[in-house]
């Protein structure tokens, strides 16, 4: 065998041993719900962190690791994503942290775009609501697996059997229940597990430490005397209750997106977290093949591929730096390597790639499938694009969504305008907005088009403290969007129209906006030829409009 053969062998089993150490995900939940509170207590048991920040960091306590940008640290939410990785036991993770809020949902369905897991987390008390819902169904869409954290146990709560039916009546996703609580509020006292009948006690840790577990077997005699009689017997009778239905766990379906493991616990206490970890990494999909122009790309194919599925600006507010977050999906990527790019067919040199944690970086040396890096994006980066090494190979682009709120965004002050311009261009880019422009070329200022106003507010926050720009928004009245599905000619074929405004989108393509969904469905009744989509086309070697 030639040295390069061997070289080449070794390449292999490295990259094959390295997709098998990794375990990707993302957490989707309602606001609230305690995802950032979660995320820290993981972060904790694995190591990555000594301390545990509180949500609303104040004073002398530490600040939460996945929240960096100004805004959030003063209204205690998360609004941007960031990636976290740490090892646990012998696993590499990769934590894709998305925001929080709802108004940045396009931003989480971005991120899900690059996980290969996903928990749900609930809270004990108010079940499924509205936004957690919305994403579950982009994870079903992209056949994601979903784990359910079912949080706040510590809390007075639903019941966990009524918890489970809704998971299975509302959602259509089975429901298996890999632990079950003992107790629930003032009275939780430790969860069983259903496979091994062991049953983990917890006591409260002091804040922000490892909660102190004591493990037994459900029969052993000392667990009668450790915890009350009834919560005990309730909890049995429940859980044959569960066995009696005759669900089975099964990991093919698992992986399938069709159940769901479910585990009970207290992030904010600790209980339950290290169960759920444990679980989580034994079930959890490894990195998987990924659809690309050449059908589906195998992580252990040769060359290096990966997309971007993020851009953001002003990371480090002192080096003006904007990065990419590629998600690495085949081969091993090494510092210094030269890639293609897909879009414009160039090489580029990749010099300086960080491997991430919040708002902390370091260079990197290499990176498998799974794993998620940060790259200087000079402006040369959309979302989207796809970076390969050999074979050419494009990935799936990634969908916008239809905005729901339109603001023009002045700028008072003509002087700035450089700074404006550069802000307005580098946070589209981002995605940070989507930016839209009058079809009349007269009028310069863009249109900021959002899900929500926090987006906006967001935007001219980072305009005034990033661009040293102040701004005014100025509301459109109109609430939806829709593409033309044929583009201009189609829209010049329909004459005049009423009762919506015609803009462009920052790649020239015609989006008519409504006032209400009764404009939108007049339209669709008196041209019912005429195809209009709520989701803009994906693209892929268009340069963007500019300001």
């Amino acid at each position: 065998m030639s040295s390069t053969t061997a070289s080449e062998t070794d390449l292999a089993e490295l990259v094959a041993e390295a997709v098998d150490r990794r375990r990707n995900f993302a957490i989707i939940s309602h606001p609230d719900a305690g995802k950032t509170t979660l995320t820290e207590k993981l972060l904790l048991y694995g190591g990555a962190i000594q301390q545990a920040g509180a949500v609303k960091a104040r004073g002398e306590q530490r600040k939460v690791t996945s929240d960096w940008m100004e805004l959030e640290k003063q209204r205690g939410i998360s609004i941007t994503s960031t990636v976290l990785q740490f090892d646990y036991d012998t696993t590499t993770i990769n934590l894709l942290d998305t925001p929080g809020h709802q108004d940045f949902s396009e931003d989480t369905y971005r991120t899900l775009a690059a996980a290969d897991n996903a928990v749900m987390l609930e809270d004990a008390a108010k079940g499924l609501e509205p936004q957690t819902r919305k994403l579950f169904e982009v994870c079903r869409m992209r056949k994601i697996p979903i784990f359910t954290f079912i949080n706040k146990m510590d809390r007075p709560g639903r019941e966990p059997l009524t918890l489970l039916d809704e998971i299975e009546s509302e959602l259509e996703l089975t429901p298996w229940a890999v632990n079950w609580p003992i107790g629930s509020g003032e009275q939780f006292r430790g969860v069983i597990d259903r496979r091994s009948r062991e049953v983990v006690l917890f006591s409260r840790a002091e804040r922000g430490k490892q909660a102190e577990e004591q493990k037994l077997s459900l029969d052993d005699p000392a667990l009668r005397e450790l915890v009350e009689e009834e919560l005990l017997d309730l909890a049995i009778e429940e859980m044959e209750l569960l066995d009696a239905a005759g669900a089975e766990l099964d990991i093919e379906m698992v992986h399938a997106g069709e159940l769901t493991p479910v585990f009970f616990g207290s992030a904010m206490t600790n209980f339950g977290v290290r169960p759920f970890l444990d679980a989580f990494l034994e079930m959890a999909q490894r990195p998987i093949a990924r659809s690309s122009s050449e059908g589906l790309i195998d992580p252990l194919r040769e060359g290096f591929s990966g997309f971007v599925f993020k851009l953001q600006a002003n990371m480090d507010p002192r080096h003006r730096d904007r990065v990419a977050f590629v998600r690495v999906c085949s081969g091993r990527f090494e510092k210094d390597m030269t890639v293609k790019h897909a879009r414009t067919g160039k090489a580029i040199r990749l010099s300086r790639p960080q491997k991430l944690f919040g708002q902390d970086r370091a260079v990197v040396e290499d990176a498998y499938p799974g794993d998620v890096i940060g790259l200087n994006n000079p402006g040369m980066f959309s979302i989207g694009d796809t970076l390969y090494v050999g074979p050419k190979v494009e990935f799936e682009g990634i969908p916008c969504f239809s905005p729901e709120i339109f603001s023009w965004l002045r700028n008072p002050n003509p002087s700035a305008f450089k700074n404006f311009r550069k802000g307005v261009n580098e946070l589209r880019e981002e995605g940070a907005v989507q930016i839209l422009y009058d079809v009349d070329e007269s009028k310069r200022d863009p249109i900021l088009a959002a899900v929500g106003q926090l987006q906006l507010e967001v935007v001219q926050h980072r305009l005034e403290s990033e661009y040293g720009v102040e701004t005014r928004l100025e509301p459109l009245g109109y609430q939806v969007a829709r593409w033309v599905a044929g583009g201009w000619p189609e829209l010049e074929k329909l004459g005049r129209i009423f009762n919506c405004k015609t803009v462009r989108d920052a790649w020239n393509r015609p989006v008519l906006l409504f006032k209400n969904e009764w404009n939108l469905n007049q339209l669709k009744e008196d041209h019912p030829d005429f195809e209009l989509s709520n989701v803009a086309p994906v693209v892929s070697g268009v340069e963007p409009i500019s300001l």
